[in-house]
C-alpha cells in the first residue's frame, strides 16, 4: 500500500509535485530555488538571504546530522520551507540537540520530501526560479487550482526590499569568535579596530569572522544613516549580505553608503553589501536566471589567478559591464563568468559576492576578513 501524499508543491506554470511532508502544517508562498550543498542545511535555512524562498536541497540526506543553537545564523529559520528528496531519517551528531522535523515544527516553517528533486532542479535551471506553492496536510486534502493560483499571485523578488524584514531592531554590539575545537566559540577581548556593520540580513558567522580578525564590532540596521555609521566614529565600515532586490533596499542605503565612501574609511561588503557598493558606486544589479546556491563555487581572483571554492547564495548580480572608471572587478564565477567581487582602484573599498564566511573551501577566502583588517592598520 503507498503512502498517501501529505504534501503538494504547486508552481505557478501548473506543475504539481507530491510529496510527504513534515514540519509545520499549513501552507506558504514563495520563489523556489535549488541549493547544491552537501552540508549545512541549518545554516541555509536561517540564513536571512533565503527570506521569501523555499529551498531545493539536491543532496538527498538531509536532517541526518540533526541541529544544533551553535549553527543557527540567526535567531528563526528565515528560509519559508524546504524540498528533499528523502524524508529525514533519525540523526546521529554528538552535536545535535534536536531533530530537524522537531525543530522545523517547533519554528513553523514546512518540510516536504519525497520527491523528484532532480527534476525539479532541472525545471528551475530551464525555466528560471518559478514562484511555488507549498502545502503540508497531514490529511492529504488540497486545493490545486487554489494552490496553483497563490503561485500565480505571488509578486517575486524582483522590486522587494526584504531587508527591512530580517534586519535588527536596534544597535548592538557583537565580540562573540569563531567556533574552534575544543572551546566552541571564544571572545574577542584585545580589539584593534572599531568597526559598524550594517545589518541587512546578517549572518552570525560573518560577524564573528570580524571578532576573529581583531574587530569590535557595532551592528546597525539596516535604514542606518550615514550619520548613524560615522557617529560612532568607526575605522572602518561593513556591509552585510542580505535577502531581497538590492536596488529596492538601495533606495535608502545607497545614500548612506556614498555617505561613508566620502568619509574615505576602508568599507568591506558581501552579497547584498556587494551588490549595493556597486549601485553606489554607479553600476547596475540584474536579477538572475536560477541564481547561485551552493558550497562550491569556483571563483577565479583576477589579481592573484588563483581559483578559490567559495559557498554562494544569491538571486540578483552586479552587471560588469555597467562598473564605472575607477572601479575594477577582482573575482569572477568560472561557472557562468558572472561578477564576483569588485574594489576601488587606490582606496580600501571592496566586495565579494560569495560568503567567505562559510568556510568552503574551508580557509579559501578567509583572508578577505584579514585584508579588511589590514587596511584598517594601515
Amino acid at each position: 500500500m503507498t503512502q498517501k501524499p501529505t504534501a503538494c508543491l504547486a508552481l505557478a506554470d501548473g506543475t504539481i509535485f507530491y510529496g510527504i511532508g513534515f514540519g509545520a502544517t499549513g501552507e506558504t508562498v514563495a520563489e523556489l530555488c535549488f541549493n547544491t550543498a552537501m552540508t549545512g542545511y541549518q545554516e541555509i535555512m536561517t540564513d536571512p538571504s533565503y527570506a521569501g524562498q523555499v529551498v531545493t536541497f539536491t543532496f538527498p540526506h538531509i536532517g541526518n546530522t540533526g541541529v544544533t543553537p551553535e549553527d543557527d545564523e540567526t535567531a528563526d529559520p528565515v528560509a519559508e520551507g524546504m524540498v528533499v528528496k528523502w524524508d529525514p531519517t533519525e540523526p546521529s551528531n554528538w552535536r545535535m540537540t534536536q531533530n530537524l522535523t522537531t525543530w522545523l515544527t517547533s519554528r513553523n516553517r514546512i518540510g516536504m520530501g519525497g520527491i523528484d528533486t532532480r527534476r525539479l532542479t532541472r525545471a528551475i535551471r530551464q525555466q528560471g526560479a518559478p514562484h511555488v506553492a507549498l502545502a503540508h496536510d497531514p490529511d492529504g486534502n488540497f486545493d490545486i487550482a487554489a494552490l496553483v493560483q497563490k503561485a500565480r499571485d505571488f509578486a517575486g523578488l524582483e522590486g522587494l526590499d526584504l531587508a527591512k524584514e530580517v534586519t535588527c531592531a536596534q544597535s548592538y554590539s557583537w565580540n562573540e569568535t569563531r567556533w574552534a575545537w575544543p572551546d566552541g566559540f571564544g571572545t574577542q577581548t584585545e580589539p584593534r579596530h572599531k568597526v559598524v556593520a550594517v545589518d541587512f540580513g546578517a549572518k552570525r558567522n560573518i560577524l564573528r569572522c570580524l571578532a576573529s580578525a581583531g574587530c569590535e564590532v557595532t551592528v546597525l540596521p539596516a535604514t542606518a544613516t550615514a550619520e548613524d555609521v560615522l557617529a560612532l566614529n568607526p575605522d572602518g565600515v561593513f556591509l552585510s549580505n542580505g535577502p531581497g532586490d538590492p536596488a529596492a533596499t538601495g533606495e535608502y542605503a545607497v545614500p548612506m553608503i556614498k555617505g561613508v565612501l566620502g568619509a574615505n574609511i576602508p568599507v568591506f561588503g558581501i552579497c547584498l553589501g556587494h551588490q549595493m557598493l556597486a549601485l553606489a558606486l554607479g553600476a547596475k544589479t540584474i536579477k538572475m536566471n536560477h541564481g547561485h546556491h551552493g558550497a562550491n563555487h569556483p571563483v577565479k581572483d583576477n589579481e592573484t589567478g588563483k581559483v578559490e571554492i567559495t559557498s554562494m547564495n544569491h538571486g540578483f548580480t552586479v552587471d560588469a559591464q555597467t562598473l564605472p572608471e575607477g572601479v575594477v572587478e577582482t573575482h569572477v564565477s568560472l561557472f557562468d563568468g558572472s561578477n564576483c567581487g569588485i574594489k576601488v582602484a587606490d582606496r580600501p573599498v571592496f566586495s565579494v559576492q560569495y560568503h567567505p564566511e562559510a568556510s568552503p573551501g574551508p580557509q579559501d577566502s578567509y583572508y578577505l576578513f584579514e585584508r579588511f583588517a589590514a587596511a584598517m592598520d594601515a
